[in-house]
């Protein structure tokens, strides 16, 4: 993969995929988008359609087995992320893995693993850690301006899933790794451990399902939901540079009508500060209101709708190619398969904290 004129991509699923990450990679100097693969054939070959891609299958190994395909990403429910990792590492290709990383901690521990006996680029789909507001947020707390870390908050809230007539999916499925906690979680606890700089050391979790039943697409015929649509967590994190005795709130749900929000409040020793989806504003400690703090927005691929998923996924995007272009097994900034991991540890311990009603250490597995 070094130094090539053109890195070759293959990803497998047409959803996200297609709505995002498509466009954003279409747009990518130096790359070229060459198979899709989609356990529903049609899908597949109406994004090949759309974006002009030669090869579509139902058969993710037939993109992985291809010689003219650098990375793979892999886009698909985190029940299948395991065995296609795997797969795309021992054939050599350089990885994309959408969040959650996989099932469980023992599947990410395989996974960052074989990355790392591999030596390819392994990368988890983190894509808001490339925000520029994000990024000012964390140099804004490096650089000591709020002081100590004293407690954090995330909110995040829609409706997307509020409807009780909407089909049952995989997203229904617990043993598909469907559910808030996560989809949403994965991305809360990715941000907390790089903007803090610390590790979760225990977690408190309170799951629950909301709409219990969801029609089946084909028969119409009730389904019993398995996954949780709102997840509530009450986390403390180890001591460091920025942490003492830090804590963080994190609610998410799927079910909450009104305006979609997507918060984070920091707040410290000398002020805080706060993100509304791509929006930052800071206050110092006495001045009772929010400043919004100037920030230059992302450029947006064509093709993509305007929210902080895409413009982040369009610079993430960008780094992903100049990586495997230059030959390097990085990007600065990218969740790599440890930090997946150590998300996972905590997810785990969320799903042990609901079932027994108490808080939970998060052990050191794999580490």
């Amino acid at each position: 993969m070094n130094h090539k004129n053109s890195i070759g991509i293959a990803l497998i699923g047409s959803g996200f995929a297609r709505r995002t990450q498509l466009p954003a990679f279409k747009a990518c100097e130096g790359a070229r988008v060459v198979a899709i693969a989609s356990a529903h054939l049609e899908n597949a070959e109406r994004a090949a359609r759309e974006f002009d891609i030669e090869h579509f299958t139902d058969d993710w190994r037939e993109v992985v087995a291809r010689d003219d395909v650098d990375l793979v990403s892999i886009v698909t429910p985190p029940s299948t992320h395991l065995e296609m990792t795997l797969a795309a590492l021992d054939a050599g290709k350089a990885v994309l893995c959408e969040k959650p990383m996989a099932m469980n901690a023992v599947e990410t521990d395989a996974m960052r693993r074989r990355a790392n006996e591999a030596g390819r680029l392994a990368l988890i789909d983190h894509e808001l850690r490339f925000l520029n507001s994000r990024r000012r947020m964390r140099e804004m707390l490096l650089s000591g301006e709020i002081g100590n870390v004293f407690h954090t908050k995330l909110l995040y809230r829609a409706d997307a899933r509020a409807d009780a007539t909407r089909a049952w999916d995989w997203w229904s499925d617990r043993e598909a790794g469907g559910g808030a906690l996560g989809a949403i979680g994965s991305h809360a606890v990715d941000a907390f451990r790089w903007l803090l700089g610390a590790e979760v050391s225990h977690v408190f979790a309170s799951l629950a399902t909301h709409v219990a039943q969801r029609p089946d697409r084909k028969t119409g015929e009730q389904r019993s939901v398995t996954t949780d649509d709102e997840a509530n967590l009450l986390l403390h994190f180890t001591d460091g540079e920025l942490t003492r005795a830090t804590t963080a709130a994190a609610s998410f749900s799927v079910v909450e009508s009104g305006r979609v929000e997507h918060r984070l409040e920091i707040f410290g020793s000398k002020g805080a500060l706060m993100l509304e989806g791509d929006k930052l504003s800071r206050s110092r400690t006495g001045e009772g209101q929010w400043q919004s703090v100037d920030v230059e927005r992302e450029d947006l691929a064509m093709g993509m709708s305007d929210n902080e998923w895409s413009r982040g996924f369009t610079i993430f995007s960008r780094e992903i190619i100049k990586a495997l272009r230059d030959g390097r097994q990085t990007v600065e900034g990218a969740a790599n398969f440890d930090d997946g991991h150590r998300t996972q540890l905590v997810l785990d311990a969320a799903v042990r904290s609901h079932a027994s009603g108490c808080r939970e250490t998060i052990n050191d597995f794999g580490f």
